[in-house]
């Protein structure tokens, strides 16, 4: 049984598909229901696709399908066409801090599925601004992250590629303020810029090394940086 907000919503899309063929988007969504944010129409998507009625396709601008409607609903009620998806690959870190792929065969592996927020940009070269506004979200299997709370990032530049981090690859962090030495960390530094880089605790001083003989290390008093938290995976697209 849908709440009202969840029934609004799926007609809503449905509607839109049927008139343009394509999904409305997250602004057009939020206004229609007349919520505050983006994260409202999150939460939605996500109870209609835990209750079989939606589906969101990775990686694909506006890519909503009507899996069904309510049985009470005026609309045509049969079967939306199904339509398979190519997912990306998903690597996740091991012990030494190096990427390995998982294997997504099928998609089986990837039940069940938790959203994570993509919070805009990361620069893996020269800082730039990140953890912003949450422009999108990325399902991701439950079972490949830990517990806590995790965001999403887009990786821009190429310092990481030698940890197997590369332009245009989307990292999962898991947030947190503290990290080990050698972990490959989102950090903040002096509260203006944030890059992807791995951490080295030396003494009172933090040095940020890139993956990249191209890139230097940059060390910097402990009270410049703050960790916002540490890398626990990538999706890759092909």
């Amino acid at each position: 049984m849908l709440t009202r907000k969840q029934y609004e919503l799926l007609m809503y899309i449905h509607d839109k598909l049927r008139e343009t063929g394509v999904a409305p988007s997250f602004d057009e969504m939020k206004e229609a229901l007349d919520l505050r944010s983006k994260s409202g129409i999150h939460r939605l998507i996500t109870a209609l696709e835990e209750r079989g009625f939606l589906r969101r396709l990775a990686h694909r601008a506006r890519a909503l399908e009507i899996i069904k409607l309510p049985e009470n609903s005026n609309a045509p009620g049969q079967r939306a066409r199904t339509v398979t998806a190519k997912r990306p690959n998903l690597g996740v870190v091991d012990s030494g801090g190096g990427i390995r792929a998982a294997s997504n065969r099928g998609g089986a592996a990837l039940r069940p599925l938790i959203e994570v927020p993509v919070m805009g940009r990361i620069a893996a070269g020269t800082p730039i601004e990140a953890l912003q506004n949450v422009t999108d979200s990325l399902p991701v299997a439950q079972s490949l992250i830990s517990a806590g709370e995790h965001y999403a990032l887009e990786v821009s530049g190429d310092s990481m590629i030698n940890a197997g981090i590369l332009n245009g690859d989307t990292v999962v962090i898991q947030r947190s303020d503290d990290a080990h030495s050698g972990d490959i960390v989102v950090a903040l530094v002096d509260s203006t810029e944030a890059t992807l880089k791995r951490l080295r605790k030396r003494g009172s001083q933090i040095a940020l090394e890139a993956a990249n003989p191209s890139f230097e290390t940059r060390i910097f008093n402990s009270d410049r940086i703050k960790v916002q938290g540490r890398l626990v995976g990538l999706f890759r697209r092909y």
